[in-house]
This record gives C-alpha cells, sequence and structure tokens, in this order.
C-alpha cells in the first residue's frame, strides 16, 4: 500500500538546517549520506519519538537560484508544517528556550492548542496538541 515516505524541505545549507532542527527543536537525525553522483547528502529527520518507518523531511539543499529563492516560502506564506505533540506547554517552553522564533501566540481552539513559529528560514509551523476525540489525536 502507498504511503508518504519523505517530505522534502528546502534548505540553503545541511549543517545549518541541522543545528536549526536536531538542536533546537529535538529532532532525531534518520540518515546522513554522501550521494557522489549529485555531489549532495541525503540528509533526513524525524520528529523526536517518532516510530520507526514514519514518515521524515528529506532536507534538500537548493541547487539552483530558483530553489534557493524559495527556501523558507514553500507555502507562500501559510503554515507549512504541523508538527503535533502530547504535551504542547512542555514543547513550548522547550522550543521558547532554545531561541524558536514565535508567530503566533498560544492559543486553544476546539481541535486543540496550537502557536505558530518560523524556522530558521522563515517556513511557518505550527505546534499543536490536538484535543482529545479528534480524528488526529494521538
Amino acid at each position: 500500500m502507498p504511503y508518504l515516505a519523505h517530505i522534502a524541505l528546502v534548505v540553503r545549507d545541511y549543517d545549518e538546517a541541522l543545528t536549526f532542527y536536531v538542536g533546537k527543536l529535538g529532532f532525531t537525525l534518520v540518515e546522513d549520506s554522501y550521494q557522489p553522483a549529485q555531489d549532495k547528502r541525503w540528509v533526513t529527520i524525524a520528529p523526536p519519538g517518532a516510530a520507526a518507518g514514519a514518515t521524515t523531511i528529506l532536507l534538500a539543499r537548493a541547487s539552483n537560484e530558483l530553489q534557493a529563492r524559495h527556501a523558507g516560502d514553500q507555502a507562500g506564506g501559510r503554515v507549512f508544517l504541523f508538527l503535533a505533540t502530547d504535551d504542547f506547554d512542555r514543547d513550548h517552553a522547550a522550543f521558547t528556550a532554545a531561541g524558536v522564533e514565535w508567530v503566533r501566540a498560544p492559543v486553544t481552539h476546539d481541535y486543540g492548542r496550537v502557536a505558530v513559529f518560523a524556522d530558521l528560514y522563515g517556513n511557518l509551523w505550527d505546534l499543536v496538541q490536538f484535543a482529545d476525540g479528534h480524528p488526529a489525536a494521538a
């Protein structure tokens, strides 16, 4: 059965992206392999605690000017990625302490508690704890 294996996220530099995602957000480095035929690295990361085989983010270094212009604007200024948590307050506090830039303060909606942050390139992310009973709740 088909499944979503990776989501590509255009970055300017692998190592600065790893510093943010692994260093500040606590993501796990799943793979970092050099691909000599393309002179690129295959770098995948996953949120902390992600199950083996879960969808990962492929950090895709921009390889031309057009791609470089879209690093940080892959969704035209909309929230692009949704990071679900089982403890909103814990993760919000940890990200704040790590220097993450919050674009929208925490609010509670019928679907759960959410705040919006920007990654190092300006992509917008939701940090969300879904309400009990919501279809996306863990």
